[in-house]
């Protein structure tokens, strides 16, 4: 199904500033280049993963029980490392029409485009697999990245008081935001 047509999917982009990057699904020979990458995240950045992403053992758990079917993780690399990822996560149930994006780039790689290319690669994949929604929970406050995602067709749809929690208590609020992959047909 899904993970037949992914495993070979590769895309060659050029950033803004002509530097290429390759966009490929993860597989189970990445945890070290993702052990690299994981690494240098910020304190404050690790804020806002949910899981502990230095933990080597969450790394390994990715990487060992891929399923393309329930998470799709993208990674962004530049020669033989990782530079960005990105997921779409697949739902089941009265929700399965609807994916979660994900997005994660390295701090040289922020405001350079490769955000965009790597959501729209997600969007192309999300479209193929005959989903009809896609969301995104963007931090109110980076009003950047909210209208990078509206440029790819997003609306904001909510904004969530106080939705993520950190460990301190600080709290942050969230815009919802969904995109409609489904061609709207015009009534008469």
């Amino acid at each position: 199904m899904l993970a037949d047509q992914v495993r070979t999917y590769r895309e060659m982009v050029t950033l803004k500033d002509g530097t290429y990057v390759l966009i490929r699904p993860m597989n189970e020979d990445d945890e070290k280049r993702l052990l690299e990458f994981y690494s240098a995240v910020s304190d404050e950045d690790l804020r806002y993963f949910r899981h502990y992403i230095k933990d080597p053992g969450v790394i390994h758990d990715w990487s060992e029980h891929l399923d393309y079917n329930k998470v799709l993780p993208m990674l962004a690399f530049i020669k033989d490392h990782v530079v960005g990822s990105a997921s779409l996560h697949f739902f089941e149930g009265p929700k399965r029409h609807i994916g979660e994006v994900r997005l994660f780039l390295a701090k040289d790689f922020r405001k350079r485009g490769l955000g965009m290319k790597m959501i729209k690669a997600l969007i192309e994949i999300a479209r193929k697999h005959g989903l009809g929604i896609l969301q995104a929970e963007v931090i109110a406050e980076q009003t950047k990245v909210v209208k990078a995602f509206e440029s790819l067709g997003f609306k904001s749809q909510a904004v969530l008081d106080d939705y993520f929690l950190f460990p301190d208590g600080d709290t942050r609020d969230v815009v919802l935001m969904t995109l409609s992959l489904r061609a709207k047909m015009d009534e008469f």
